[in-house]
């Protein structure tokens, strides 16, 4: 295989996985966002401020993920635009949800690292 065909599959794979795990977190489904998750991966959340918390593990990470859906009610992520190269990628998003019965919502991107068709870094940032 050349590097150009080497390079489209890596980029194609790295975006199918991205799709999956948008897909997984707009059903809420944390058995999903987990299997596409590496056993020894890392979320660095962009809360609490400045510079969010570092979590790492399967454990760690499923936790931070049941939080966040316990604690907004109705969240989804709308994916904005995503950029691949091999196996990084970029996901801009509007994460939305209803609190109090108002609607919020805020704007962030993930750099994802993807390995074996897994998610090993998922570093998140927001525009507060």
């Amino acid at each position: 295989m050349n590097d150009t065909v080497t390079t489209a599959k890596a980029d194609l794979d790295t975006r199918s996985v991205v799709e999956a795990f948008l897909a997984a977190f707009n059903r809420r489904d944390v058995d999903g966002i987990m299997a596409l998750m590496s056993d020894d991966c890392v979320f660095e959340s962009s809360s609490p401020g400045p510079a969010g918390n570092r979590l790492v593990g399967q454990q760690a990470v499923r936790k931070a993920w049941e939080q966040l859906f316990a604690a907004r009610q109705g969240v989804t992520f709308d994916g904005e635009e995503t950029f691949v190269a091999g196996d990084r990628a970029i996901a801009r998003w509007v994460m939305r949800w209803t609190d109090g019965g108002k609607e919020q919502h805020i704007r962030g991107l993930d750099i994802l690292r993807i390995r074996n068709g897994k998610v090993v870094d998922k570093l998140a940032y927001t525009k507060r």
